[in-house]
């Protein structure tokens, strides 16, 4: 039961995602005027606004004017559903849970916002810092040191990036590996080292697909890669933290 609760929470949350996605950029409020078809301007129905399903029942049209609607906004209502429901899944119904759930809600709208414009929202990064800290605080406060320290050492890692090499991420990327930091903690580490393997395998094979002149000139934003990298880290972060250290030390 929590697992379905948790899926379906994910998809009402992942349809306010889609808002978030489709505004926030644009510095549009996130609640009026109502959801409208952007290509005749009906303002969609309640009943046409129902996650997934409306969209399947409409035969991915808008009811008024027939224009496609997006395959995006099932797949993000989907996927913050899945999310979701692993994080119940992976953590217990339990208060560990609402730190996991918190990073879900940073991390879905984020990677959509940088794919489409290049930009992390500090509207979103700054409650979500904050949310991190107050989790932690309250669910395992012998930990908040630990996170704090994580937050910084994985903002001072890729700032170091950036001065060395401006072109290839921005301040957003900075402000947001910080964040992972006080969401994972030392699971930040495998969480920034999947970020950067996943980034460069990307561009290699634009690279190979382009060629070195053109290929090096391709803007690819690294928001999607540390969502992914944050993943990583919730899910299996600790796994991977644990195995190293008996392995190595």
């Amino acid at each position: 039961m929590p697992v379905a609760i948790a899926a379906v929470a994910g998809l009402v949350g992942g349809s306010f995602f889609n808002v978030v996605i489709a505004r926030l950029p644009r510095h549009e409020s996130l609640a009026r005027p109502a959801s409208r078809c952007p290509h005749c301007g009906h303002r969609v129905r309640p009943y046409d606004n129902v996650p997934v399903f409306s969209w399947l029942l409409l035969r991915r049209r808008c009811r008024d004017c027939g224009e496609p609607i997006s395959a995006r906004y099932p797949l993000v209502e989907l996927l913050t559903a899945a999310l979701f429901a692993a994080v119940v899944i992976d953590t217990g119904a339990n208060e560990q849970v609402w730190l996991g759930l918190a990073l879900v809600c940073v991390l879905v709208p984020v990677a959509f916002i940088d794919l489409d414009h290049r930009i992390i929202p500090n509207a979103i990064l700054l409650p979500g810092a904050v949310a991190a800290i107050a989790i932690v605080a309250a669910t395992e406060p012998s930990q908040l040191p630990e996170h704090l320290i994580a937050g910084a050492a994985a903002a001072g890692f890729l700032l170091a990036a950036v001065l060395a090499y401006p072109r290839g991420m921005g301040m957003g990327d900075v402000k947001l590996a910080g964040v992972l930091g006080l969401y994972l903690g030392r699971s930040v580490g495998p969480a920034m080292l999947v970020a950067l393997l996943t980034g460069t395998v990307v561009g290699v094979a634009i690279i190979a697909r382009k060629g070195a002149a053109e290929g090096r000139k391709t803007a690819v934003p690294f928001g999607p890669f540390l969502a992914v990298g944050g993943l990583v880290g919730l899910f299996f972060g600790p796994d991977i933290v644990d195995w190293y250290t008996d392995s190595f030390t």
